[in-house]
């Protein structure tokens, strides 16, 4: 009997699970809750670009049109090129548009049966005769009609980044109740056409909340529209080695942090002992890369002059997965007095404004834009119906979501979880996570017993908590792409070197183009 796979999201990793899946021969169900795909792509702001240069965002056998010139596409290129590929590969016709899952149930074996498992689902297979998912899903159009779904496997794709906004909890009367004007997130504005953005933060004096790429984006926006008039500013917490451009005194980032030997200088999740020795001895290379990229955007940026040089490093900023992009003439904004950056370290309302800890005076504004982020853990917890999964999904408080291979959770059958976790190239591994996943449902492989997909997943663990800081429960690969790639492809049976020569092997580059073939 043909075998039912619900994917849950059309966003790039949607698409990629839905691709990969028909490869395999199964006619996957996706779900959709808009009436589109591109997920996050569908509403940003109009200044968002591609945070990562093409080459290292496209899918290995669907490279970027040639019409497409620039480095970092805007979101009608990103749209259009995601809409070429579902139509290449034929996806849309499995689609469901316009339907929401509400939420998800395991019928098969109960909690206790589950939790005396020693093999992932009890047999250590993707399917079993005996559990199915119940989906239900609710029609964004008719929001009174509901249809219920039995399928034998289900990957979540839901993304982290987008429909439950990050909201700052405040004491009683200091929230923005307190404050007489406006107050909105990043996903408000975001869902607003371009127009209407403009006219709606024309003539106002705006705060912005963050300091990450939609914070700085809409900075951007503000400044535009208001200029030295009516600054906008901008409160943050801490500084970011946020880039300029990806060519460092003029080397290609890539040879820096995406080559096999700039993974030799970091202690990697199993390693043996020469290559613990190895990232030992490479420690001061390690920092010297560091320093070298530091002082590169220091100067393009001029930092030390905004007094906005962080206080980490490069590094572990790599490793957090916020390096994110500076729009072009932004600080030539903050010279001129028509962005102003704030350090706040916290802060609340009250009825002109907000009121920065340890000062006395409010800074008097219109409307408070939180570009705080998005609760991608509360997505994913939410979309389970048993507790159980529902505490088991993000692990422990002091722990990241605790997926082997980012992709499985050992203790919750029959799943799968892609574009959860992050790295600095998303699409380009979420492919491989698919192309795993895949692999894995037609039986290519077998996983390991439940025991020790945990330790490898604590393995993972305890490499972000030493690379991220306090940033590791974001499950970044930051710095780690190919060593992480290259246990998928030992997982599959493909040979993990995908590059011709010993010199190129080490020192060229890895990206999508790479893995074309198994």
């Amino acid at each position: 009997m043909e075998k039912q796979v619900a994917i849950i999201g059309a966003g790039v990793s949607g698409l990629l699970a839905c691709k990969y899946t028909v490869s395999k021969g199964f006619k996957p169900i996706v779900f959709e809750a808009r009436n589109s795909i591109g997920g996050v792509w569908i509403n940003t702001v109009e200044t968002t670009k591609l945070q990562t240069p093409k080459p290292a965002y496209q899918f290995s056998d669907f490279p970027w049109p040639d019409s497409v010139t620039e480095l970092f596409p805007n979101q009608y290129q990103v749209l259009d090129y995601l809409q070429s590929y579902a139509h290449h590969f034929d996806l849309l016709k499995h689609i469901k548009f316009s339907t929401k899952v509400l939420s998800i149930k395991y019928q098969g074996a109960s909690d206790e049966e589950m939790q005396s498992w020693s093999l992932w689902g009890g047999n250590g297979e993707p399917f079993s005769s005996r559990g199915k998912w119940i989906v239900e899903a609710q029609d964004t159009q008719n929001q009174l009609s509901t249809q219920v779904y039995q399928v034998d496997f289900v990957i979540l794709c839901t993304g982290r980044f987008s429909d439950v906004p990050n909201i700052p909890e405040f004491p009683p009367d200091k929230g923005p109740e307190a404050f007489h004007g406006d107050v909105i997130h990043s996903m408000d504005y975001a869902n607003m056409d371009y127009e209407s953005a403009r006219d709606f933060v024309r003539g106002k004096r705006v705060t912005v909340v963050g300091f990450q790429k939609f914070a700085m984006d809409i900075a951007m926006e503000c400044s535009i529209a208001n200029g030295v008039e009516h600054p906008c500013r901008v409160l943050y917490r801490t500084e970011h080695w946020n880039v300029p451009d990806y060519n460092p005194w003029g080397v290609p980032l890539p040879y820096l942090y995406l080559n096999r030997f700039s993974e030799l200088m970091v202690h990697k999740p199993g390693e043996g002992f020469l290559l613990s020795l190895l990232a030992t001895i490479l420690a001061p290379l390690r920092l010297a890369f560091s320093k070298f990229v530091e002082s590169d955007i220091e100067k393009k940026l001029r930092l030390a002059k905004f007094g906005m040089v962080p206080k980490h490093s490069f590094l572990q900023e790599l490793n957090s997965c916020l390096i994110a992009t500076v729009p072009q003439g932004f600080y030539d904004k903050v010279d001129e007095g028509s962005i102003i950056l704030k350090k706040a370290p916290s802060f609340s309302f009250c009825k002109e404004g907000i009121k920065v800890q340890g000062e006395d005076t409010p800074l008097e504004t219109d409307l408070v834009i939180l570009a705080t982020g998005f609760k991608g853990e509360k997505k994913l917890k939410d979309i389970f119906e048993s507790k159980m999964f529902q505490d088991c999904i993000l692990g422990s408080p002091d722990s990241a979501v605790p997926l082997y291979r980012e992709c499985i959770h050992p203790r919750i059958p029959q799943l799968a979880v892609i574009g959860f976790s992050e790295s600095v190239a998303n699409l380009y591994t979420s492919e491989m996570r698919c192309r795993w996943i895949a692999e894995l449902l037609d039986s290519t492989f077998k996983l390991p017993s439940i025991k020790e997909m945990e330790k490898e997943a604590e393995k993972w663990d305890q490499y972000l908590k030493q690379y991220s800081g306090r940033y590791y429960r974001r499950s970044c690969i930051g710095a780690l792409h190919i060593w992480y790639n290259d246990q998928l492809c030992k997982d599959m049976g493909w040979n993990p070197k995908r590059k011709k020569g010993f010199f190129a092997e080490l020192f060229e580059p890895y990206g999508p183009a790479d893995y074309v073939s198994p």
